[in-house]
């Protein structure tokens, strides 16, 4: 944390000096007293104010969009705060400095944590500087959580053993899903202690009632070990589930997702209105690549195919042609060698795709055709991924869920491991995103798109 506020104080000392230069260095005016003091004590107010918002906090910090919320809210609360004093006490501080400094000091302090984070992610995912972890539960939810905490090992967590029921503990048996059992319940602050456990993960559990996990907590309080409860609504994130006095009681209340209304006109109107900008950017690429595919082999140029879309209507999805003329005819005779994960049929070395068609398909450019499906409406551009009609006949109830929401050109699907997922993934991911949508969860599928396209993982 301290190498953090050295980088945001230095982020400020930037910001500062930039902001001095642009609003006094192209007058022969001396700037006022206010101004001179202003630059000064920009580095220690600025770190203040990331303190006073919990940007340094370590839940916050590294993973998830928390930590970016917090330094915008730092910085709007400062350029707040400086406008009130200003005014108040009608001190005479450089506008140009104000407009130049703050801004700037936000985006460097974004930038400088946002590379820390990911040289951290790159770390922990070579083993480094994780926190160990007790898992506590029922086997089926400790092993649905190890499987998760494996998948994503960027937040830091190296699972070093479990603490199962009673009933569920054989002595006999040292070791459950890969991992040693440490003991029953009764035994997680000794085992926090005896292997020095700096996380427990508490999974939801008839045995761990109110009276059981308070008893849990003031144990753990004599250990440095930070308790987590993981709530049953686990794919729910915290924007959507708050607490809240009923009865006396603190209770979980869940919000209904945010699908209807204001926030989805403002979703179709970004949508339309990004495809049509990028069609219009794309154009020449699309041309070439055109081009290209009616050079390279017999047939269209551009693939039709009927999807189903939201609320079960069907629509016809177009992408660029990456494969042979009547390759969907084909699959039947394919099915047994497929690679996909058991609804989806998949080939990495599919004999249908034509040669221009690996490379197209490997950076997702025979995608781009889709911007015409999000203009046309029946699209979006961040949503689940659309299914053939044979494979919705194959959906259980949950994931019928995603029809809420138009099918999209990128997801989470994109971002989480494409082609490489396994159905029951597919359907997680899936669910995730129609629960948590937001504009800002988009913005943030659409960042890390580009990042998972350039290095083609999971695309065949």
């Amino acid at each position: 944390m301290r190498r953090t506020v050295v980088a945001d104080a230095l982020c400020a000392v930037t910001a500062a000096f930039v902001g001095y230069v642009v609003r006094f260095s192209s007058t022969q005016a001396s700037p006022a007293q206010e101004s001179v003091w202003a630059v000064l004590l920009l580095p220690v107010v600025w770190v203040v104010i990331m303190l006073v918002a919990r940007s340094y906090e370590e839940r916050f910090l590294w993973v998830g969009p928390e930590e970016f919320r917090r330094v915008f809210f730092a910085a709007g609360m400062l350029l707040a705060t400086v406008g009130t004093v200003s005014w108040a006490f009608r001190l005479e501080l450089a506008r140009g400095f104000v407009i130049v400094a703050l801004p700037l000091a936000t985006v460097l302090t974004l930038a400088q944590r946002y590379v820390q984070r990911q040289w951290l992610h790159r770390a922990r995912n070579h083993g480094k500087f994780l926190q160990t972890t007790l898992l506590v539960g029922h086997r089926s939810a400790v092993a649905a959580l190890d499987e998760q905490i494996d998948r994503e090992a960027y937040h830091g967590l190296r699972v070093v053993g479990v603490c199962l029921p009673a009933d569920q503990h054989r002595p006999a048996v040292d070791a459950f899903n890969g991992l040693p059992v440490l003991g029953d319940l009764d035994d997680v602050a000794d085992a926090v202690a005896r292997y020095e456990v700096d996380t427990v993960a508490v999974l939801p559990c008839p045995e761990l009632d109110g009276p059981a996990l308070r008893r849990l907590g003031w144990a753990l309080e004599k250990t440095q070990a930070e308790l987590l409860l993981a709530p049953a609504v686990t794919e729910i994130v915290g924007t959507r589930v708050q607490i809240r006095p009923v009865s006396g009681l603190p209770l979980l209340h869940m919000e209904r997702p945010e699908l209807k209304g204001v926030r989805r006109l403002t979703k179709d109107l970004f949508d339309r209105t990004a495809a049509a900008l990028g069609l219009l950017f794309l154009l020449p690429a699309l041309l070439t690549v055109a081009l290209a595919i009616k050079v390279s082999s017999l047939g269209p140029v551009f693939f039709k195919q009927e999807r189903v879309g939201r609320d079960g209507h069907t629509f016809a999805m177009v992408k660029f042609r990456s494969m042979v003329v009547g390759a969907d005819r084909m699959v039947d005779d394919l099915a047994s060698e497929s690679d996909g994960n058991g609804v989806l049929f998949k080939k990495k070395d599919d004999p249908r795709i034509t040669g221009i068609g690996k490379i197209m398909r490997r950076y997702s450019i025979d995608e781009l055709p889709q911007l015409i499906n999000v203009l046309r409406g029946d699209m979006s551009l961040v949503g689940p991924r659309p299914p053939l009609q044979s494979e919705v006949e194959r959906y259980g109830f949950d994931m019928h869920r995603r029809f809420l929401v138009k099918p999209g050109l990128t997801g989470l699907w994109q971002v989480s491991g494409r082609s490489d997922l396994s159905w029951d993934d597919s359907v997680r991911i899936d669910v995730r995103y129609v629960e948590n949508w937001s504009l800002t969860y988009d913005f943030m599928i659409l960042w890390k798109t580009a990042g998972a396209v350039l290095r083609g993982s999971g695309a065949y």
